[in-house]
């Protein structure tokens, strides 16, 4: 019974072997006839294997023939696992061993877990178990290289549980218990309900070896506790297992009685027999056994063991026969036919020799030693000479697992002392690079050193000259307060008391109509003219004198969007073409120009959040082309009001009779072009070595 139960959940684990197999996705066009044929070969179960095995070997060729990249490791991977479920041994030998050392090369620690995950189901299937339980560890180290996360934990906890069980096939309890507990806590942790099902199945079988009844009864029950939170197809082959695993071990616990009533419920399943021919039988003659212990007699146990040979017989199943054989010997000679019985005993323990079913044989000798008192002697001999055989092949196997999980860890032991060589000598590397920037920064700090003396000397020299500017911006600026003075004494004491008597004249003739009132407004209309044209003659002086000011139209662009990078923190270049005599320009667009670029920088500083501007100046179709942008975040110049800034800069373009047109999106900047319809009255010839523009960082 053990046998079978391990069988099925050698199939659960083998059909969660990498999850759905699938052929990676190919990102070269050139491979998709490759990876249809390995589709075929994997998914068409409808064809033979030789055929699929044809497919396979096409694919293989194909998928040769491109670049050895990631993508081709992974699909490599998949020949391996559709050779080996194609039982074409020869094949998947040579794809596992490649992948392996591709896997290596490149430190894929997840298709290098994988392959020796193949190679491990691989020799299991083969009856090479200490070999499959070595693979399986190397690939448990592989995966526990892998990022920690959700995959990498279930790949280990996988391999955690394929150990347990071969472990358990060698009685190696303590250790497959210890593996076993480990996969159940990690796929309780993930919520892997049908692997946590199969694993305390599983641990219920190891306590069951371990002749620990209770245990097995509780892990059986927390098993099926798990069942109804299961969404898989075919839920009643998971009740039934459990069911039957319950009464298994009720009947080793010899509490018949329930064991009865369970394997009636579960023979009760209509579709047992139609489904599960062999557990049907199983669990037949099951009940039959417990019902003989409980004192039953009458030919109605003989039927129901007939049956449930004559299923054996049809469906194959010899190591349940021997079991169900061995039972109705043990009956018919207590019935008194002890020659139909002892022959019957006699076929078990044929089928328990040709299954090398030990445990069984063991059960047939103990039996015929107590029930065939003639040759009881030899039967005992035989009993211990396998008894003993028995216990040296799991000593010897429990030390090949402990000898695998020794040099295992040596290995581990190694890598781990070769990592801490490569830090070391990776420290040592980094020191002597250390040591070398600290070197070049010594010397290259001597030479800043000697560079920052030469301009500490030619900084006092500066200062000297800077002095000499600051007296005259003194005297500059004494001059400018002065004009200011006078310009304000004028407006308040001349315009702006002369402008107050004729508000308040007026005032007082708005009310009346009679000629002397409207011949006296118009007197004072003209004194009006008068201030008009007063404030005219200032306004003019003004203008001069703001001409006067860009006396270096160019310098005074210059020093303007320096002074505007300094306090805004945004990058400012300024280009412009050095073959025009830009002093020569009337100062009236001199003027104009100058505020259009302070205006559109401030605009750039106060909204556009950006962090570089650029300001040029050429010539372009005998036009003056003046271009403003930035990289802010832009505006929709369809959409909203605009700003007083934007207004004054239109109007000056209006002024100077220019053209303006503004780029501008969200997202995009914002760019200004200005076109000024002038002449030039002088343009210098531009030389064979210059430049056709000069760029200003300021």
């Amino acid at each position: 019974m053990k046998k079978i139960l391990n069988i099925l959940v050698l199939i659960l684990l083998c059909s969660c072997n990498k999850g759905q197999t699938e052929v990676q996705a190919p990102t070269n066009p050139a491979i998709t006839q490759a990876l249809e044929q390995l589709r075929i070969a994997r998914d068409s179960t409808a064809l033979s294997s030789e055929q699929r095995k044809e497919y396979l070997n096409k694919g293989l060729v194909l998928l040769n023939q491109f670049e050895k990249d990631s993508n081709y490791l992974t699909n490599l991977s998949q020949v391996s696992l559709i050779s080996s479920r194609l039982k074409d041994s020869s094949l998947f030998r040579q794809v596992n061993l490649k992948v392996q050392e591709l896997s290596n090369d490149r430190n894929a620690f997840r298709t290098l877990g994988e392959s020796h995950w193949d190679l491990g189901t691989f020799l299991r299937n083969n009856d090479k178990k200490d070999s499959a339980y070595y693979h399986y560890r190397a690939a448990y180290n592989s995966f526990s290289k892998l990022p920690v996360d959700s995959t990498s934990q279930s790949l280990k906890a996988r391999m955690l549980y394929g150990m347990a069980r071969l472990q358990d096939d060698f009685k190696d309890y303590l250790g497959a218990e210890v593996n076993m507990v480990k996969a159940i806590k990690i796929f309780d942790d993930l919520g892997d309900k049908r692997r946590l099902y199969n694993s305390y199945n599983q641990l219920g079988i190891i306590s069951n070896g371990q002749k620990n009844r209770d245990k097995a009864l509780e892990y059986y029950m927390k098993a099926g506790a798990l069942i109804a939170k299961l969404n898989v197809p075919n839920i009643n082959r998971y009740r039934w297992q459990n069911q039957n695993n319950i009464a298994h071990v009720l009947v080793k616990k010899e509490k018949y009685n329930q064991a009865i009533v369970s394997y009636k419920k579960l023979l009760a399943e209509e579709t047992l027999f139609r489904s599960r021919p062999s557990l049907y039988s199983k669990a037949l003659v099951s009940q039959t056994f417990a019902q003989s212990k409980t004192g039953v007699t009458g030919q109605q146990l003989n039927r129901q063991y007939e049956r449930a040979i004559h299923i054996n017989d049809s469906i194959g199943d010899l190591d349940d026969q021997g079991r169900a054989k061995q039972f109705y010997g043990e009956l018919l000679i207590t019935q008194g036919d002890t020659l139909k019985g002892l022959n019957y005993i006699k076929e078990a323990r044929q089928i328990a020799e040709e299954m090398s079913n030990n445990d069984r044989s063991l059960e047939v000798l103990r039996s015929l030693t107590n029930l065939d008192k003639d040759n009881a002697v030899a039967y005992s001999t035989a009993y211990f000479d396998l008894s003993e055989q028995i216990k040296e092949e799991e000593r010897t196997e429990r030390d090949k697992f402990a000898r695998i999980r020794l040099e295992t860890d040596e290995v581990i032991e190694e890598n781990v002392i070769l990592t801490r060589q490569k830090q070391i000598y990776g420290g040592i590397a980094i020191g002597l690079l250390l040591l070398g920037v600290a070197l070049f920064t010594i010397i290259s700090q001597r030479i800043s050193n000697n560079r920052l003396k030469f301009q500490q000397k030619q900084q006092e020299s500066n200062q000297e000259i800077y002095n000499l500017m600051l007296s005259q911006q003194g005297k500059f600026e004494e001059g400018k307060k002065l004009e200011q003075k006078r310009i304000s004494e004028e407006l308040h004491d001349g315009i702006l008391g002369e402008m107050l008597g004729i508000r308040l004249v007026l005032s007082g003739l708005n009310e009346k109509d009679d000629e002397s009132s409207v011949e006296h407004r118009g007197q004072l209309i003209e004194r009006l003219r008068g201030v008009e044209e007063e404030i005219r003659t200032i306004s003019h002086e003004l203008s001069d004198s703001s001409y006067q000011k860009i006396f270096n139209f160019i310098v005074s662009l210059e020093e303007m969007i320096q002074n505007i990078e300094t306090s805004s923190g945004i990058g400012c270049s300024f280009t412009y073409d050095p073959h025009l005599e830009w002093d020569e320009l009337e100062g009236d667009l001199k003027i104009n120009a100058y505020r259009i670029v302070q205006e559109a920088l401030q605009n750039s500083v106060k909204h556009s959040q950006s962090e570089n501007a650029l300001v040029n100046f050429e010539v372009e179709e005998n036009k003056l082309k003046l271009s403003i942008s930035d990289d802010g975040i832009g505006f929709d110049i369809n959409k909203g009001k605009r700003g007083i800034g934007l207004r004054n800069i239109i109007s000056r373009v209006k002024k100077v009779n220019g053209t303006l047109n503004i780029d501008s999106k969200k997202g995009k900047g914002t760019t200004l072009v200005i076109t000024f319809p002038i002449a030039y009255t002088k343009r210098s010839e531009p030389q064979e070595t210059a430049g056709s523009s000069e760029t200003i960082k300021a």
